[in-house]
Formats: structure tokens, C-alpha cells, sequence
């Protein structure tokens, strides 16, 4: 079984902030799979279905955002998942809005979210399905503006973003990693930045 999750803050006072595109894509792909995924457990709020012939476990951590690994850990201990069969769905400040990148294992580029799941798994070899936010120019900003709800302009182009975030969720499940990375990182990521860009803010407060 593939664990695929998405990183966000819970409550509706979060739902259409930056940092929460996580839980987004996670109710996109929910709602294409016509998963419910409203399971109270493991500090998450998740549910079962399937993609293609592979069984997967949709979940939205409910711990908040710098607290997240602690609901990945129950997850991952309770059903046996390998590290590899984790897909972490996440904002990322160092890619242009609109702009998908996969990528298997590697650093946490200051993400709080990223640093509780690493230190709670022990380990950074997960599956991360990284969307771009972009940053603000002037960088003492970076904590409201990743809690800032979208813009309009950005609230227009979100649901292509999502299907597209959605869509290469589960060519991932259905066909791996690598060939999910060749076809969505280039698709989506014309102009990229370096992976993993030691600009990335590093505290924000994600409460």
C-alpha cells in the first residue's frame, strides 16, 4: 500500500492558504478516486482507496504543520509501510507558482513540515511531490505570506494546478518515480530552481 500525504494546517481558517496546497492536492486526488477520506486517526484526518490496481492510504495530518512527522510516524508504523512507499505532497517556497516538482529523498530546505517528518522517520528517503508557491521579494515576509490565502489570480489558475498535482500523484503509484519525474518535471517546470535553494527561509511559524 502507497501512504500519500498531504501537508497542511488544519482548520478553515487555513483551508486556501499558501501552505496548505498540500491538503489541496490531497482532496483533489480524494475526490477524483471518490475516496472519503474523513477517518478520525493517527492525528490525521484520512481514507482508503485505490489507484489503478494498487491500494493507497490518503491522509492530512491534523497535528499542524511543524508537527506533521508525528502523525506520519503512527501512519507508517501502524500499516508497515516502507519509507519509499511514502508520498509527501508539500508547499514549496523555492519553486515559481504553478510549478510541479517530484523528487525522491533529499534535504528539507528549512520546511518545518519536512524537518519533524525527517526527524521522526529517521530518514529523508520519502517521495515528495513539491508545489511551488513562490516567495515574496522582500524575505521577512515569508511567514505571512506563507499563510496569506491566494491571491485571485492565483485562486483562478488553482484548479489546473491541482489536477495536474493530481495527476501526477498517481502516475507515480501506477508507474514510479522516475518515470513520473520525466514527465512532470520538465512538463511543469520549464525554468526551475536549484532543488533544493539554500535561500529557503528558515523560521517560519507554522502554527
Amino acid at each position: 500500500m502507497k501512504l500519500i500525504i498531504g501537508l497542511g494546517n488544519p482548520g478553515v481558517k487555513y483551508q486556501f492558504t499558501r501552505h496548505n496546497i498540500g491538503f489541496l492536492v490531497l482532496d483533489a486526488l480524494a475526490s477524483e478516486l471518490h475516496v472519503t477520506a474523513n477517518s478520525r486517526g493517527f492525528n490525521s484526518f484520512f481514507g482508503k482507496g485505490r489507484i489503478g490496481d494498487i491500494p493507497v492510504l490518503l491522509a492530512k495530518p491534523q497535528t499542524y504543520m511543524n508537527l506533521s512527522g508525528t502523525a506520519v510516524k503512527y501512519l507508517m508504523d501502524y500499516f508497515k509501510n516502507d519509507i519509499k512507499d511514502i508520498i509527501i505532497i508539500h508547499d514549496d517556497l523555492d519553486l515559481p507558482f504553478k510549478t510541479i516538482r517530484l523528487k525522491a529523498g533529499g534535504g528539507h530546505g528549512g520546511h518545518k513540515g519536512l524537518i519533524s517528518i525527517i526527524e521522526s522517520l529517521d530518514s529523508s528517503e520519502f517521495i515528495r511531490v513539491r508545489l511551488g508557491i513562490g516567495k515574496p521579494v522582500d524575505k521577512t515576509f515569508t511567514e505571512d505570506y506563507v499563510l496569506d490565502p491566494f491571491t485571485k489570480d492565483e485562486m483562478d489558475l488553482l484548479p489546473d494546478i491541482l489536477t495536474n498535482a493530481s495527476e501526477a500523484v498517481s502516475k507515480i503509484v501506477t508507474s514510479g518515480i522516475q518515470a513520473a519525474m520525466n514527465q512532470y518535471n520538465e512538463r511543469t517546470s520549464p525554468q526551475s530552481t536549484e532543488e533544493d535553494n539554500s535561500e529557503t527561509i528558515e523560521n517560519i511559524r507554522n502554527t
